[in-house]
């Protein structure tokens, strides 16, 4: 079985590893400290890194102002929900705001265009 999560937190994580990933590669830079322009370029990359996460970071906000508010109905606690299907973000309840995948076995894959398009023609 494959271990899902929200979207929002899935994102969220991805952006907090480019974080980690920035200053690890600016670490390696100081091992080159005999080579300016080497350790200049690690630490360039390394800041590109964490600029990035700050966009994502930044850009899953907007896209979380967005997202529907839903008491999960295992939980009973506040969550948000991207998409057709999302997990909750407590529990990792499947839920979904579709009628038509209601008491369906949960598959990511529902939020996918050509799934829905699929979908709506059966």
């Amino acid at each position: 079985m494959a271990k899902y999560s929200s979207k929002i937190n899935k994102i969220r994580t991805f952006a907090l590893s480019l974080v980690f990933v920035g200053f690890i590669i600016m670490y390696v830079g100081i091992f080159f400290r005999s080579s300016v322009l080497l350790m200049s370029v690690f630490m360039l990359l390394g800041v590109l890194s964490i600029m990035l996460s700050t966009a994502v970071y930044f850009w899953i906000g907007m896209l979380s102002t967005k997202a529907v508010k839903v008491i999960c109905p295992n939980c009973e606690k506040p969550t948000k929900v991207l998409g057709r299907v999302d997990m909750c973000m407590h529990c990792r309840e499947p839920l979904t705001l579709d009628k038509n995948l209601e008491g369906k076995e949960f598959d990511e894959s529902y939020n996918r265009k050509s799934v829905r398009q699929a979908l709506k023609q059966k």
